[in-house]
């Protein structure tokens, strides 16, 4: 590398409630010599953090608008409702969709579900943030459907949630602009995949490589063999008719 080469790294953005802590940990094992930025980013802007250049790759939220967008779902999560810890749904295990027609469904401005309108009664505005609409629920108010990962985001000791039956996903994806798919994209989706270090693709020790040097070996071990042929055959009397044989 020269002095006007910029140094290699990775720039990953993160929505809310996404965990890349196990990828980020297995990149320092596997690539320590190129540095791991994470970026936060909300999910409404995850694509345009992504088109503008700002982040390498990023996990983000599905349905998404992937126009020049590439994305490999990663896991589909369970939607939860929060609510009051002496709201009587706290005493489920689970509760359906249907059963909560009759209760205030607050609808932040950044929802996640892609629904239009969430199931139950609508409040009078809606919250600018998941935050707020948490703070609402705590007020005793309204209740909120999010993804179970934002409700641990939001725990508070006054609520709980419990798993929604009837309701949308929110699935969690990686994505790369499509024209981008470089060699350190590759070995991060072949990280979030569960690929080994020893795989084909990415920086790791490849298996041509082995073999490769495996070849020089069977060479030699051919070489050998061959010698050893022509020493026997040298070694025996050639004969001349009479069957003398060699003397000890």
């Amino acid at each position: 590398m020269t002095g006007s080469e910029a140094p290699l790294s990775f720039r990953l953005g993160y929505v809310p409630g996404a965990t890349p802590a196990k990828w980020v940990r297995i990149w320092r094992q596997r690539l320590p010599d190129v540095p791991l930025e994470l970026v936060q980013v909300s999910a409404a802007d995850a694509p345009g953090l992504l088109r503008r250049g700002e982040a390498d790759a990023g996990l983000v939220r599905l349905p998404m608008d992937r126009t020049d967008l590439s994305a490999i779902p990663l896991y589909t999560e369970t939607t939860v409702v929060v609510v009051p810890k002496d709201h009587v749904v706290a005493a489920v295990d689970e509760v359906a969709v249907e059963e909560l027609a009759d209760e205030v469904v607050f609808h932040p401005l950044d929802d996640v579900l892609g629904w239009d309108r969430p199931p139950g009664r609508p409040a009078i505005e809606r919250p600018a943030t998941t935050a707020d609409a948490i703070e609402l629920v705590a007020a005793g108010v309204g209740l909120l459907f999010v993804p179970q990962s934002l409700a641990r985001l939001h725990h508070r000791k006054d609520l709980t949630y419990r798993p929604v039956t009837g309701v949308p996903q929110s699935r969690v994806a990686l994505s790369w602009p499509e024209e981008e798919t470089t060699d350190l994209v590759e070995e991060f989706i072949g990280i979030v995949r569960g690929r080994t270090v020893n795989s084909t693709r990415g920086r790791g020790p490849a298996q041509p490589e082995a073999k490769a040097k495996a070849k020089p070996k069977a060479r030699e071990k051919a070489k050998a063999k061959e010698q050893r042929k022509r020493s026997g055959s040298a070694g025996r009397p050639k004969g001349d008719g009479r069957g003398r044989t060699r003397r000890r």
